[in-house]
Formats: C-alpha cells, sequence, structure tokens
C-alpha cells in the first residue's frame, strides 16, 4: 500500500490563493465587512463608509463627537480587526 497526503482544503484554497495573488484583496474584503461586527452596531449605524488604502482602514462616520472618540481607541480597533480576520491587514484606522 502507498501512503496518501492529506491535506486540510482550506489551506489548499489558501495557498492557490496566494499563489494568484488575491489572498490579501480577500482578507480585506472578510475586514471591511466584519467592522459592524466588530465595532458594535450602534457605531455601524453612523458609518457610511469603510475602505483600506496603504494599510490604513479608512471609516467614513457622521456624528463628529464619535469621531473624537473612536480616535482615542484606534489601537483596539486595529487589534480587535485583524484578530478576527486572522492576518495583520491594517496598521492604522482614520476617521473622517
Amino acid at each position: 500500500m502507498f501512503k496518501r497526503s492529506v491535506q486540510n482544503i482550506g489551506d489548499l484554497v489558501m495557498r492557490n490563493l496566494r499563489s494568484q495573488g488575491l489572498e490579501t484583496p480577500l482578507l480585506q474584503k472578510r475586514l471591511i465587512e466584519s467592522w459592524p461586527e466588530v465595532a458594535g452596531e450602534a457605531i455601524a449605524h453612523f458609518t457610511t463608509g469603510v475602505t483600506i488604502y496603504n494599510q490604513t482602514l479608512f471609516v467614513r462616520l457622521q456624528v463628529p463627537a464619535l469621531r473624537a472618540d473612536l480616535s482615542m481607541r484606534r489601537q483596539e480597533f486595529v487589534q480587535k480587526l485583524n484578530q478576527h480576520v486572522g492576518a495583520q491587514i491594517i496598521a492604522d484606522i482614520r476617521f473622517c
């Protein structure tokens, strides 16, 4: 008999995406979609747009007071979002 090489399907898919250069865009999309869950419903309600550019997450908010409050908690959100995705995708957050 011969020995079979058994591999996890998730690892195979991620390896294929990485070889095609699609892993980072997929993880960025997951991070953007996780913003309401990580930030909470109240904050997500006042969010009008979320984008990533050069490892910086730009979050557009409607309320200036909320911008000031969230700016003080930037590193906390960076850590939680990266943990939620399982990779170091963003290094900073800017609230506009």
